[in-house]
Protein backbone atom coordinates (compact mmCIF):
# COMPACT_ATOMS: atom_id res chain seq x y z
CA UNK A 1 0.00 0.00 0.00
CA UNK A 2 1.89 3.03 -1.30
CA UNK A 3 -0.23 5.80 0.21
CA UNK A 4 -2.43 6.08 3.28
CA UNK A 5 -4.45 8.87 4.86
CA UNK A 6 -4.23 9.63 8.57
CA UNK A 7 -6.85 11.78 10.28
CA UNK A 8 -5.68 14.02 13.11
CA UNK A 9 -6.81 16.86 15.36
CA UNK A 10 -4.70 19.43 17.20
CA UNK A 11 -5.01 21.74 20.21
CA UNK A 12 -2.68 24.47 21.44
CA UNK A 13 -0.13 26.48 19.50
CA UNK A 14 3.06 25.09 18.01
CA UNK A 15 6.10 27.20 18.88
CA UNK A 16 8.18 28.73 16.07
CA UNK A 17 10.92 26.26 17.00
CA UNK A 18 8.40 23.40 16.79
CA UNK A 19 9.71 22.02 20.07
CA UNK A 20 6.50 21.66 22.13
CA UNK A 21 4.61 18.96 20.21
CA UNK A 22 2.91 16.16 22.12
CA UNK A 23 1.54 13.22 20.15
CA UNK A 24 -1.37 11.22 21.52
CA UNK A 25 -1.89 7.72 20.09
CA UNK A 26 -5.11 5.94 21.00
CA UNK A 27 -6.57 2.68 22.18
CA UNK A 28 -8.49 0.35 19.87
CA UNK A 29 -11.77 2.21 19.43
CA UNK A 30 -11.29 6.00 19.82
CA UNK A 31 -10.80 8.40 16.95
CA UNK A 32 -8.67 11.54 16.80
CA UNK A 33 -11.24 13.63 18.72
CA UNK A 34 -9.63 13.55 22.14
CA UNK A 35 -10.75 17.06 23.08
CA UNK A 36 -13.48 19.48 22.02
CA UNK A 37 -12.51 22.52 19.96
CA UNK A 38 -14.03 25.54 18.27
CA UNK A 39 -14.48 23.44 15.13
CA UNK A 40 -16.02 20.49 16.98
CA UNK A 41 -17.62 21.25 20.32
CA UNK A 42 -18.51 17.60 21.02
CA UNK A 43 -16.64 16.40 24.14
CA UNK A 44 -13.65 14.24 23.26
CA UNK A 45 -12.75 10.83 24.66
CA UNK A 46 -10.04 12.45 26.87
CA UNK A 47 -11.80 15.74 27.50
CA UNK A 48 -10.76 15.79 31.18
CA UNK A 49 -7.06 15.20 30.45
CA UNK A 50 -6.27 17.45 27.48
CA UNK A 51 -6.85 21.20 27.48
CA UNK A 52 -5.84 24.56 28.97
CA UNK A 53 -4.43 24.05 32.47
CA UNK A 54 -5.17 20.32 32.40
CA UNK A 55 -2.80 17.38 32.75
CA UNK A 56 -1.72 17.66 29.12
CA UNK A 57 -1.75 21.44 29.09
CA UNK A 58 -2.55 23.03 25.76
CA UNK A 59 -1.31 26.36 27.11
CA UNK A 60 2.19 24.80 27.02
CA UNK A 61 1.97 22.07 24.44
CA UNK A 62 0.81 21.65 20.88
CA UNK A 63 -1.16 18.41 21.19
CA UNK A 64 -1.77 16.17 18.18
CA UNK A 65 -4.05 13.14 18.29
CA UNK A 66 -4.03 10.75 15.33
CA UNK A 67 -6.60 8.16 14.37
CA UNK A 68 -4.81 4.82 14.01
CA UNK A 69 -4.05 3.28 10.65
CA UNK A 70 -6.59 0.47 10.25
CA UNK A 71 -9.36 2.28 12.13
CA UNK A 72 -12.71 3.39 10.72
CA UNK A 73 -12.71 6.96 12.01
CA UNK A 74 -11.20 8.54 8.91
CA UNK A 75 -7.74 6.99 8.58
CA UNK A 76 -7.09 4.35 5.93
CA UNK A 77 -8.38 0.95 7.01
CA UNK A 78 -10.32 -2.12 5.82
CA UNK A 79 -13.47 -0.01 5.42
CA UNK A 80 -11.71 2.54 3.18
CA UNK A 81 -12.07 2.56 -0.59
CA UNK A 82 -9.24 0.91 -2.54
CA UNK A 83 -8.53 3.34 -5.38
CA UNK A 84 -7.52 0.50 -7.70
CA UNK A 85 -10.87 -1.31 -7.41
CA UNK A 86 -13.30 1.37 -6.28
CA UNK A 87 -14.45 -0.98 -3.51
CA UNK A 88 -13.64 -1.18 0.21
CA UNK A 89 -10.42 -3.03 1.01
CA UNK A 90 -12.16 -5.40 3.41
CA UNK A 91 -10.09 -8.62 3.66
CA UNK A 92 -7.64 -7.47 0.99
CA UNK A 93 -6.27 -4.95 3.47
CA UNK A 94 -2.72 -6.03 4.40
CA UNK A 95 -2.04 -7.72 7.74
CA UNK A 96 -1.74 -4.86 10.20
CA UNK A 97 1.04 -4.54 12.80
CA UNK A 98 1.46 -2.10 15.66
CA UNK A 99 4.70 -1.08 13.98
CA UNK A 100 2.67 -0.05 10.90
CA UNK A 101 0.40 2.13 13.04
CA UNK A 102 3.46 3.77 14.60
CA UNK A 103 5.08 4.41 11.21
CA UNK A 104 1.89 5.97 9.89
CA UNK A 105 1.65 8.23 12.95
CA UNK A 106 5.29 9.25 12.52
CA UNK A 107 4.62 10.03 8.87
CA UNK A 108 1.74 12.28 9.87
CA UNK A 109 3.92 14.14 12.38
CA UNK A 110 6.66 14.60 9.78
CA UNK A 111 4.08 15.88 7.28
CA UNK A 112 3.20 18.56 9.84
CA UNK A 113 6.84 19.67 9.80
CA UNK A 114 7.67 18.33 13.27
CA UNK A 115 10.92 16.37 13.65
CA UNK A 116 10.92 15.69 17.38
CA UNK A 117 8.18 15.20 19.96
CA UNK A 118 8.39 16.69 23.43
CA UNK A 119 6.29 13.73 24.55
CA UNK A 120 4.52 10.70 23.13
CA UNK A 121 1.46 9.54 25.09
CA UNK A 122 -0.31 6.23 24.63
CA UNK A 123 -2.89 4.25 26.64
CA UNK A 124 -3.64 0.56 26.00
CA UNK A 125 -3.06 -0.23 22.31
CA UNK A 126 -1.73 3.33 22.15
CA UNK A 127 0.97 2.40 24.66
CA UNK A 128 2.08 -0.41 22.37
CA UNK A 129 2.08 2.08 19.48
CA UNK A 130 4.15 4.52 21.55
CA UNK A 131 6.74 1.81 22.28
CA UNK A 132 6.92 0.87 18.59
CA UNK A 133 7.23 4.54 17.60
CA UNK A 134 10.00 5.27 20.11
CA UNK A 135 11.85 2.11 19.09
CA UNK A 136 11.63 2.72 15.33
CA UNK A 137 12.33 6.47 15.57
CA UNK A 138 14.54 6.75 18.67
CA UNK A 139 15.75 10.27 17.91
CA UNK A 140 12.24 11.62 17.45
CA UNK A 141 10.91 11.27 21.04
CA UNK A 142 12.04 13.13 24.18
CA UNK A 143 9.61 11.58 26.69
CA UNK A 144 7.19 8.66 26.85
CA UNK A 145 3.92 8.23 28.75
CA UNK A 146 2.80 4.58 28.73
CA UNK A 147 -0.57 3.91 30.36
CA UNK A 148 -2.05 0.47 31.07
CA UNK A 149 -0.05 -1.08 28.28
CA UNK A 150 2.52 -3.80 27.59
CA UNK A 151 5.58 -4.80 25.59
CA UNK A 152 3.65 -7.83 24.30
CA UNK A 153 0.27 -9.47 24.71
CA UNK A 154 -0.36 -12.15 27.32
CA UNK A 155 -1.93 -15.50 26.37
CA UNK A 156 -5.01 -14.46 28.37
CA UNK A 157 -5.48 -11.26 26.35
CA UNK A 158 -4.90 -13.14 23.09
CA UNK A 159 -7.50 -15.74 24.11
CA UNK A 160 -10.11 -13.09 24.91
CA UNK A 161 -9.56 -11.27 21.64
CA UNK A 162 -9.63 -14.56 19.75
CA UNK A 163 -13.15 -15.25 21.04
CA UNK A 164 -14.20 -11.70 20.17
CA UNK A 165 -13.02 -12.16 16.60
CA UNK A 166 -14.75 -15.54 16.39
CA UNK A 167 -18.02 -13.94 17.45
CA UNK A 168 -17.76 -11.52 14.53
CA UNK A 169 -16.66 -14.10 11.97
CA UNK A 170 -19.35 -16.57 13.09
CA UNK A 171 -22.11 -14.08 12.35
CA UNK A 172 -23.56 -15.09 8.93
CA UNK A 173 -23.76 -11.41 8.03
CA UNK A 174 -19.96 -11.19 8.13
CA UNK A 175 -19.92 -13.12 4.83
CA UNK A 176 -16.17 -13.68 4.80
CA UNK A 177 -15.66 -9.97 5.39
CA UNK A 178 -17.52 -8.98 2.21
CA UNK A 179 -20.60 -7.38 3.77
CA UNK A 180 -22.72 -4.35 3.17
CA UNK A 181 -22.72 -2.06 6.24
CA UNK A 182 -23.74 -2.44 8.97
CA UNK A 183 -22.78 -6.09 8.44
CA UNK A 184 -22.37 -8.51 11.38
CA UNK A 185 -23.84 -6.32 14.10
CA UNK A 186 -24.78 -9.30 16.28
CA UNK A 187 -21.24 -10.64 16.23
CA UNK A 188 -19.72 -7.21 16.88
CA UNK A 189 -22.20 -6.58 19.69
CA UNK A 190 -21.18 -9.84 21.40
CA UNK A 191 -17.49 -9.08 20.88
CA UNK A 192 -17.97 -5.68 22.48
CA UNK A 193 -19.80 -7.16 25.46
CA UNK A 194 -16.90 -9.52 26.12
CA UNK A 195 -14.51 -6.62 25.75
CA UNK A 196 -16.47 -4.46 28.20
CA UNK A 197 -16.34 -7.24 30.78
CA UNK A 198 -12.53 -7.35 30.56
CA UNK A 199 -12.13 -3.56 30.51
CA UNK A 200 -13.62 -3.20 33.99
CA UNK A 201 -13.08 -5.11 37.25
CA UNK A 202 -15.28 -7.56 39.15
CA UNK A 203 -15.09 -5.21 42.12
CA UNK A 204 -16.57 -2.36 40.12
CA UNK A 205 -19.34 -4.54 38.67
CA UNK A 206 -20.32 -5.50 42.22
CA UNK A 207 -20.26 -1.91 43.47
CA UNK A 208 -22.17 -0.46 40.53
CA UNK A 209 -24.79 -3.11 39.90
CA UNK A 210 -24.86 -5.65 42.74
CA UNK A 211 -27.80 -7.90 41.83
CA UNK A 212 -30.15 -5.09 40.83
CA UNK A 213 -32.81 -6.08 38.34
CA UNK A 214 -34.24 -4.00 35.51
CA UNK A 215 -37.46 -2.21 36.32
CA UNK A 216 -39.23 -3.39 33.18
CA UNK A 217 -38.47 -6.61 31.30
CA UNK A 218 -39.03 -6.95 27.57
CA UNK A 219 -41.43 -9.90 27.31
CA UNK A 220 -40.51 -10.37 23.65
CA UNK A 221 -37.07 -11.60 24.76
CA UNK A 222 -38.56 -14.62 26.53
CA UNK A 223 -37.24 -16.32 29.64
CA UNK A 224 -33.60 -15.56 28.88
CA UNK A 225 -33.79 -11.87 28.05
CA UNK A 226 -32.27 -9.01 30.01
CA UNK A 227 -33.07 -9.51 33.69
CA UNK A 228 -30.27 -7.73 35.56
CA UNK A 229 -29.04 -4.14 35.39
CA UNK A 230 -25.54 -5.28 34.46
CA UNK A 231 -27.00 -7.08 31.42
CA UNK A 232 -28.86 -3.95 30.40
CA UNK A 233 -25.66 -1.91 30.71
CA UNK A 234 -23.71 -4.30 28.48
CA UNK A 235 -26.51 -4.43 25.93
CA UNK A 236 -26.87 -0.66 25.67
CA UNK A 237 -23.15 -0.02 25.26
CA UNK A 238 -22.66 -2.90 22.84
CA UNK A 239 -25.50 -1.74 20.60
CA UNK A 240 -24.10 1.78 20.52
CA UNK A 241 -20.66 0.51 19.60
CA UNK A 242 -21.96 -1.86 16.92
CA UNK A 243 -23.64 1.08 15.25
CA UNK A 244 -20.47 3.16 15.11
CA UNK A 245 -17.52 0.82 14.44
CA UNK A 246 -16.67 -1.28 11.41
CA UNK A 247 -16.39 -5.03 12.17
CA UNK A 248 -13.45 -5.66 9.83
CA UNK A 249 -11.53 -2.78 11.38
CA UNK A 250 -12.19 -4.36 14.77
CA UNK A 251 -10.72 -7.65 13.53
CA UNK A 252 -7.57 -6.03 12.18
CA UNK A 253 -6.88 -3.82 15.20
CA UNK A 254 -7.61 -6.65 17.61
CA UNK A 255 -5.20 -9.00 15.83
CA UNK A 256 -2.38 -6.44 15.67
CA UNK A 257 -2.40 -6.23 19.46
CA UNK A 258 -1.89 -10.01 19.63
CA UNK A 259 0.98 -9.88 17.13
CA UNK A 260 2.93 -7.13 18.87
CA UNK A 261 6.06 -8.30 20.70
CA UNK A 262 9.03 -6.08 21.50
CA UNK A 263 11.13 -9.25 21.72
CA UNK A 264 10.90 -9.58 17.94
CA UNK A 265 13.17 -6.54 17.66
CA UNK A 266 16.45 -7.98 18.87
CA UNK A 267 15.55 -11.35 20.38
CA UNK A 268 14.26 -10.23 23.79
CA UNK A 269 12.07 -7.57 25.37
CA UNK A 270 15.25 -6.07 26.84
CA UNK A 271 16.85 -5.81 23.40
CA UNK A 272 13.73 -4.25 21.92
CA UNK A 273 13.40 -1.68 24.68
CA UNK A 274 17.14 -0.92 24.46
CA UNK A 275 16.50 0.81 21.14
CA UNK A 276 14.42 3.52 22.86
CA UNK A 277 16.26 6.75 23.69
CA UNK A 278 13.52 8.83 25.31
CA UNK A 279 15.06 10.59 28.31
CA UNK A 280 12.06 10.52 30.63
CA UNK A 281 9.41 7.81 30.87
CA UNK A 282 6.18 7.59 32.86
CA UNK A 283 4.70 4.10 33.19
CA UNK A 284 1.24 3.88 34.78
CA UNK A 285 -0.61 0.73 35.78
CA UNK A 286 -3.85 -0.04 37.61
CA UNK A 287 -4.22 -2.58 40.40
CA UNK A 288 -7.53 -3.96 39.10
CA UNK A 289 -6.53 -4.24 35.43
CA UNK A 290 -6.53 -7.93 34.51
CA UNK A 291 -6.43 -7.38 30.73
CA UNK A 292 -3.08 -5.54 30.95
CA UNK A 293 -1.97 -6.65 34.43
CA UNK A 294 0.49 -4.70 36.55
CA UNK A 295 3.41 -7.05 35.99
CA UNK A 296 3.43 -5.96 32.33
CA UNK A 297 3.91 -2.31 33.25
CA UNK A 298 6.40 -3.32 35.95
CA UNK A 299 8.42 -5.19 33.31
CA UNK A 300 8.70 -2.11 31.11
CA UNK A 301 9.60 0.17 34.01
CA UNK A 302 12.20 -2.22 35.46
CA UNK A 303 13.95 -2.80 32.13
CA UNK A 304 14.01 0.86 31.10
CA UNK A 305 15.29 1.88 34.54
CA UNK A 306 18.10 -0.69 34.31
CA UNK A 307 18.96 0.69 30.87
CA UNK A 308 19.50 4.17 32.31
CA UNK A 309 16.24 5.98 31.58
CA UNK A 310 14.65 8.37 34.06
CA UNK A 311 11.56 6.27 34.80
CA UNK A 312 8.56 7.04 36.99
CA UNK A 313 6.42 3.97 37.71
CA UNK A 314 3.03 4.70 39.25
CA UNK A 315 0.47 2.14 40.42
CA UNK A 316 -3.06 3.46 40.85
CA UNK A 317 -5.74 1.78 43.02
CA UNK A 318 -8.54 2.63 40.57
CA UNK A 319 -11.51 0.27 40.74
CA UNK A 320 -12.45 0.61 37.06
CA UNK A 321 -9.85 -1.83 35.75
CA UNK A 322 -8.32 -1.34 32.30
CA UNK A 323 -10.74 1.48 31.46
CA UNK A 324 -9.63 3.54 34.45
CA UNK A 325 -7.64 5.95 32.25
CA UNK A 326 -10.94 6.91 30.58
CA UNK A 327 -12.91 7.58 33.75
CA UNK A 328 -10.78 7.94 36.91
CA UNK A 329 -9.47 11.42 36.24
CA UNK A 330 -9.08 12.20 39.95
CA UNK A 331 -6.12 9.80 39.95
CA UNK A 332 -4.85 9.95 36.38
CA UNK A 333 -4.85 13.72 35.97
CA UNK A 334 -2.44 14.51 38.85
CA UNK A 335 -0.17 11.60 37.87
CA UNK A 336 0.17 12.72 34.27
CA UNK A 337 0.25 16.43 35.18
CA UNK A 338 3.18 15.93 37.58
CA UNK A 339 5.18 14.17 34.89
CA UNK A 340 4.35 16.64 32.13
CA UNK A 341 5.35 19.55 34.38
CA UNK A 342 8.90 18.19 34.33
CA UNK A 343 9.19 18.44 30.56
Amino acid sequence: MARVEIVYETWGELTPEKDNAVLLVTGLSPGAHARSSAENKTPGWWEEMVGPGQAIDTNRFHVICVNSLGSCHGSTGPASIDATTGRPYRMTFPVLAIEDIARAAHGAVKALGIDRLRALVGPSLGGMTALAYAMQFPDAVDALVLISSAARATPFAIAIRSVQREAIRSDPAWNGGDYTPPGPTTGLRLARKLGLITYRSAKEWRQRFARERVEVRDSRQGAFGVEFEVEAYLEAHARKFAGSFDPNCYLYLSRCMDLFDMAEHGGSVEAGLAQIRAHKVLVVGVETDFLFPLDQQQEIATILTAQGHDVSFVVLPSVQGHDSFLVDFDRFSPTVATFMARL
